[in-house]
C-alpha cells in the first residue's frame, strides 16, 4: 500500500513546522520507505504497519496540538512493493 498522509494541527498559530515534523520524525523513524513534500508524506508498506506509523504520528501530534485535521490517500495493491518510485519512475520515462 502506498499512503499519501496530511496532517494540520489546529489552534497552534500559523508556524505548524514544529507540530508537523513530530509527524514526521515518527515516520522516517519507522524504517517504511518514505518521502516528505510540501504537502504529504508519503508511506509505503502493509496495510497494518503504515497505519500503526499513522496513529504513532498522530499521537505525537496530538501530543502538543489541541486539535488536528488529517487528510489520507492510499493505493492499497497487496503484495506489490516498491510502487512509490516505481510510479514516479514510469512518468520520468515517458517525460524523457
Amino acid at each position: 500500500m502506498i499512503l499519501a498522509y496530511s496532517i494540520a494541527p489546529l489552534g497552534v498559530g500559523e508556524d505548524v513546522g514544529r507540530h508537523v515534523a513530530e509527524a514526521v520524525r515518527v515516520i522516517r523513524a519507522s524504517g517504511l520507505p518514505n518521502q516528505t513534500t510540501a504537502l504529504f508524506t508519503t508511506i509505503e508498506g502493509e496495510w497494518d504497519e503504515v497505519m500503526a506509523v499513522v496513529k504513532q504520528a498522530t499521537d505525537a501530534v496530538m501530543a502538543i496540538a489541541p486539535r488536528v485535521s488529517i487528510v489520507m490517500k492510499a493505493d492499497i495493491r497487496p503484495g506489490v512493493t516498491g510502487a512509490m518510485t516505481a510510479k514516479v519512475e514510469s512518468v520520468e520515462r515517458y517525460l524523457a
